[in-house]
């Protein structure tokens, strides 16, 4: 299928320091198609909340028939969920329980790990998949108010969600299922940092908030945040995968160059391809 953002002129060997973690790999190859070359320096690891009583509290409940809607952010949230009940509850009966509530997801990485259950979607948000196309989505098709509703959330809460539903008429019950805390090596993040201060990586791909918070922790600990910060503003063409990335990034005082039209690492990749001379020039 054919796309504005789908025809590069090609990164020509530009440097690009990509700061994603569990799709790393994939983030390379993607910058290495278009002729670009990889900096790989993973800013974040998903961690899952070991005693997690707030997991099998849900499942309790949501096998009594306490909620009348289950809400799904992220995929990697969803298989956490799912492997922490069944450490009490079999899949059969907790998975039975989840058929008989409305399921909604954020976007489409739920779908994977929510299909191999054997549950159903009800709902799924338009992209750009953040909270605010969830609850216009909800609005439309599945108002809440008065409803009982369960939230997976990810990494951190989400409070513009819960008090968007609450604001609706909701009750809602977040979720945690795990955090985000800095990779085990964080080696290879500070030297992506030193190059970038030194002008030898010319364009910044990031693919969550969260790697935005972790990069500027990691560079005021080495003393570098202020010289960071005066590089990506310069001399780095930054690119984001998204509105939520872009809004961590421009709350922080960064700039975004380049944002693609969907939020997927693929368009990412082919927009930073496509557009990167024209920020150069600018």
């Amino acid at each position: 299928m054919s796309n504005p953002e789908s025809t590069p002129t090609g990164l020509d060997g530009l440097r690009v320091a990509c700061f994603e973690a569990r799709m790393a790999g994939p983030m390379a190859d993607l910058i290495r198609k278009h002729g670009g070359e990889p900096v790989e320096a993973p800013a974040l690891r998903e961690v899952p909340i070991g005693d997690n009583p707030a997991a099998l509290d849900f499942a309790r409940r949501l096998i009594a028939g306490e909620f009348q809607l289950v809400i799904f952010l992220t995929g990697v949230g969803t298989r956490y969920l799912a492997r922490e009940i069944e450490a009490k509850y079999p899949r059969e009966e907790w998975v039975e329980a989840l058929k008989r509530t409305k399921v909604a997801i954020r976007g489409p990485k739920p779908v994977t790990p929510l299909r191999e259950l054997g549950a159903r979607i009800d709902l799924q948000a338009p992209e750009p998949n953040t909270w605010r196309e969830l609850l216009g989505a909800l609005d439309a098709n599945i108002p809440v108010k008065g409803l009982r509703v369960a939230v997976q959330e990810y990494g951190q809460p989400n409070p513009e969600l819960i008090e968007g539903l609450e604001a609706r008429g909701a009750t809602v019950t977040p979720v945690p299922v795990y955090g985000w805390a800095l990779p085990d090596d964080t080696v290879p993040l500070r030297e992506a940092i030193e190059e970038i201060i030194e002008g030898r990586i010319g364009a910044a791909v990031f693919t969550s908030a969260q790697q935005v918070v972790h990069l500027l922790q990691v560079a005021a600990e080495d003393g570098r945040e202020a010289d960071l910060r005066i590089a990506l503003g310069r001399s780095v063409v930054v690119a984001s995968v998204g509105p939520t990335t872009t809004e961590a990034l421009k709350a922080r005082d960064l700039p975004v160059d380049i944002e693609p039209e969907h939020p997927k690492m693929g368009h990412l990749a082919a927009a930073l391809a496509s557009r990167w001379r024209a920020v150069r020039k600018r």
